[in-house]
C-alpha cells in the first residue's frame, strides 16, 4: 500500500509526516511533543521564543541547540528572563550554544517582561494563546493543506503584540499553535495523529 503524499516510512517501520524523518531530533520532537497540548506560561513562553528564533533558519537548528536555549535563558522561566539585561544580551551574544541574533534575544527579554506584566495583570499567556484555539479540522491530507497562517494566527499575533509582544507575526504564532497542539496538523496516515 502506497503511503499518502507527505508521509514517509521510517527505519522502524513507523509512517510519520515526512518532514520529520530526515534526522532523529525531528523524529523525537514529531513523536513525542509536535502537536501535543502545552499549558503553563513559562513552558508557552519557551515555544514562542523558539519559534521566534526558528524564523529564517532551519527548525532542526533550533532543536540542536535547544538545551543551550534552555541554559542561556534560564530555562526559560519568565520572572528570570524578564529580569535580563544589557549584561545578558552581550552573554547571550556570545554564546554558541544559541541563535546569536541580537534582535531575537532582545525580542525574548521583552516577550517574557509582556508576559510578566499579563500575570501581574490577572492574565496568563496560557489562557491568552489558548483562547485563540481554532475550531477542529479534518486532517491534512498533503503538506499542501497545512496552512502558514490562519486568521486565527493573525488574531493572536495581533493579540500579543497589543499587550507589548515583539517578533510574533502570525506565521510564527501560527507555529507555535501547531508545537502546542492548538492544532493537529500531523498528516492524515501519521502515526503521531
Amino acid at each position: 500500500m502506497a503511503l499518502a503524499e507527505g508521509l514517509q516510512t521510517g527505519p522502524d517501520g513507523v509512517a510519520r509526516c515526512a518532514w520529520a524523518t530526515s534526522a532523529p531530533e525531528y523524529v523525537a520532537y514529531h513523536d513525542e511533543e509536535w502537536g501535543r497540548p502545552v499549558r503553563g506560561d513559562d513552558a508557552l513562553f519557551e515555544r514562542l521564543c523558539l519559534e521566534a528564533f526558528q524564523s529564517g533558519l532551519s527548525w532542526l537548528t533550533i532543536l540542536r541547540k535547544r538545551e543551550g536555549f534552555r541554559a542561556g535563558f534560564a530555562g526559560f522561566a519568565i520572572e528570570r528572563v524578564a529580569a535580563f539585561g544589557e549584561a545578558d544580551v552581550a552573554r547571550l551574544m556570545a554564546d554558541p550554544a544559541i541563535v546569536r541574533n541580537r534582535r531575537k534575544i532582545e525580542a525574548a527579554i521583552v516577550n517574557a517582561r509582556a508576559a510578566q506584566a499579563l500575570a501581574e495583570a490577572g492574565e496568563s499567556l496560557s489562557a491568552l494563546v489558548w483562547s485563540h484555539r481554532p475550531p477542529d479540522r479534518p486532517a491534512p491530507r498533503s503538506p499542501a493543506d497545512v496552512p502558514a497562517t490562519t486568521p486565527e494566527s493573525v488574531t493572536l499575533a495581533k493579540s500579543l503584540k497589543a499587550r507589548g509582544f515583539a517578533f510574533v507575526g502570525p506565521t510564527t504564532a501560527y507555529a507555535t499553535m501547531q508545537a502546542c497542539g492548538l492544532v493537529n496538523d500531523h498528516l492524515a496516515g501519521c502515526a503521531a495523529r
